[in-house]
């Protein structure tokens, strides 16, 4: 059975479980209640409402946090309006120049939302763990400033889809809003008498229970009623405009106090006690080959032959061009930062070891499509120059001229059928053409693929040759870059673009082998990955969550405070509260859907522009 089968089993069996006891009445009973499709459970509890007395006692400091959070409120208001509108008109020039972008992952709206499991480019693991640590931060931090405010806070408790997702606080949202609530439960309009009878009569049931369970309480004196009346303030207390916009603004603002130690976090000591192992990683081994022999695995990155450090492919590829016919070879190689010897003898007959650049692709009517270099193959050799990387053949080249003739060889691809040298290589003379950019430099016609390939087939492995080092400085060096808007272009879309394209996810999976812990998270092991990859994430998600909720649109934070100061500014011109308040209301859900709408566009924009 597939684990796709298994996860859709498991959520059919919680579906209707949920369901059920729904239905019955059995989750209200415990004080829980659903929203959502999946659905979520929100499971309330009383208790721990009086340690939000005591967080909120240092109440002026915790109004001069929430100051600066509608000033950062604000701020991210203008940011996030202009990345939209900005967004927009770009989709739209692209309509008007027959240039729309093709549907893809960066567009797609699955990726639109901050979901682990749902957004491909959110790791599901740190994914969680981020969005936990960001939902109870808002939430709590909206809480504490309801008391400091002196706002009841009815319940708290915690989200439940199949795991713990996130926490909540639930404000008295009569005395937040200063609007009555709406609790009274309605029977559908095709309810028979019988059903109607039914529900009047749990009705009863249910207040009877509510009455005997708070009798029981005070009888056992688990309610102080002196002290019930200070931390449920009495429902007459309405927050003013400027308690409300603190107490909304506290949520964003705590978001990017997360997210800003977070990050300080993950760019300082962590990355600072992360090192290189080594360039050199397997990728390939073949089958009875002395490496498979002697244990050497896929993903293992090779740090070390006899006495010779490696710390690139190239320096592997050095050594081996020294070693005779049955010479031993002890390597030490790593997997997951626990380095291990494997020892192995060079065949009597070894066949050479070749570096060189591998060809992603071939340009129709090309010289190389000409002289039958095919997709697949590695370039090894053009005249005299060996082909280590991508950088040499481009240099190479550069230096060429139309219609000059170079002999280019390579490793043969899986398919190819023509004639091979006694080493296994295929050679070609090929004759340039002007390059298509200046028409004087030569042209061969060949899309190269991934940076750094070794074929050593004396051992019976191919290596991949990343610049794990450069990559882990260019990390390093992204803090000072934020003086200038690209730094900050490359934090905040490091996840998703990384350095170029490929995303950075965290030190998991295969890009976690080319490191080791170093200097004090040396005896965390492989801990240290943890670490960092949870640092990145809950910075980067309560960045994005702080940043998304800044916006001017109901239901979101920054919908409510936008419309509160919108009533603030109208109210000095009109000195009118009902004309105020129907105009900033106007205002506020005419904004509110002009944001949907530019969502909507950018979402589905691509996917029209396929059809005009």
């Amino acid at each position: 059975m597939s684990g796709t089968s298994i996860a859709l089993g498991i959520f059919l069996m919680y579906w209707f479980l949920i369901s059920f006891l729904d239905r019955k009445g059995i989750l209200e009973k415990y004080n829980i209640s659903t929203f959502g499709p999946l659905p979520i459970l929100m499971i309330r509890t009383t208790k721990g409402l009086k340690l939000l007395d005591i967080l909120a006692r240092p109440r002026r400091y915790w109004r001069v946090f929430a100051n600066i959070g509608i000033l950062m409120m604000f701020a991210g208001m203008i940011a996030m309006f202009l990345v939209i509108a900005i967004s927009d008109l770009a989709l739209y020039t692209s309509f008007l120049n027959n240039t729309v972008p093709e549907p893809g992952k960066y567009n797609a709206p699955r990726n639109i939302l901050l979901i682990p499991g749902v957004n491909e480019f959110i790791p599901f693991t740190w994914g969680v763990i981020a969005l936990v640590v960001t939902l109870v931060v808002h939430e709590f931090s909206h809480a504490i400033l309801c008391r400091v405010e002196g706002i009841r806070v009815k319940s708290m408790g915690i989200l439940f889809a199949l795991v713990p997702i996130g926490g909540f606080a639930e404000p008295d949202d009569e005395q937040l809003f200063g609007k009555k609530e709406e609790v009274k439960k309605e029977l559908p309009l095709t309810a028979t008498i019988e059903e109607i009878k039914e529900w009047e009569q749990r009705e009863k049931e249910e207040q009877k229970l509510k009455e005997e369970q708070k009798l029981k309480e005070e009888q056992n004196g688990e309610i102080d009623v002196s002290r019930h009346k200070e931390t449920n303030p009495a429902p007459e207390v309405i927050a003013t405009r400027n308690q409300r916009a603190r107490i909304l603004a506290a949520g964003v603002m705590a978001n990017f106090c997360v997210a800003f130690v977070a990050l300080l976090l993950f760019f300082g000591p962590v990355l600072g006690a992360i090192a290189p192992l080594s360039d050199a990683m397997i990728v390939g081994v073949n089958e009875n080959s002395p490496a498979q022999l002697a244990g050497l695995q896929k993903d293992m990155v090779i740090t070390q032959v006899n006495d010779t450090n490696i710390t690139t492919g190239m320096d592997l590829l050095s050594y081996l061009e020294t070693v005779e016919p049955g010479d031993s070879l002890r390597i030490h190689a790593a997997k997951d930062s626990v380095v291990s010897v494997y020892e192995l003898k060079v065949p009597s007959s070894p066949e050479k070891c070749f570096s060189g650049v591998p060809i992603g692709g071939i340009v129709e009517g090309s010289p190389a499509e000409a002289a039958g270099i095919e997709t697949g193959m590695t370039m090894l050799r053009i005249n005299d120059t060996r082909m280590r990387s991508i950088a040499s053949f481009v240099d190479f080249m550069e230096g060429t001229r139309a219609n000059q003739t170079v002999e280019v060889e390579t490793l043969p691809s899986a398919n190819y059928t023509g004639t091979l040298t006694e080493n296994g290589t295929a050679i070609f003379e090929v004759q340039l053409a002007p390059h298509p950019s200046n028409g004087e430099s030569g042209f061969l016609g060949v899309m190269y693929g991934n940076e750094g390939n070794l074929e050593c087939q004396m051992l019976g492995i191919s290596i991949w040759m990343p610049q794990a080092k450069f990559y882990l400085e260019a990390l390093k060096q992204i803090p000072s870059l934020l003086d200038e808007p690209v730094g900050w272009i490359i934090l905040f879309g490091l996840p998703i673009y990384g350095f170029a394209g490929e995303g950075f996810r965290g030190f998991s999976g295969t890009i976690a082998q080319f490191y080791h812990p170093v200097g004090w998270a040396e005896p965390l092991g492989i801990g240290i990955f943890w670490i960092a990859n949870s640092l990145l994430w809950i910075g980067w998600l309560n960045f994005y969550v702080g940043l998304f909720n800044c916006l001017p649109a109901v239901p979101l934070d920054g919908g409510h405070v936008f419309r509160d100061y919108s009533y603030s500014l109208v109210y000095r011109f009109t000195r009118n509260e009902e004309v105020s308040e129907r105009v900033s209301n106007s205002i506020t859900a005419s904004l509110s859907m002009l944001i949907l709408l530019s969502f909507l566009f950018m979402i589905f924009g691509p996917f029209i522009g396929q059809w005009i």
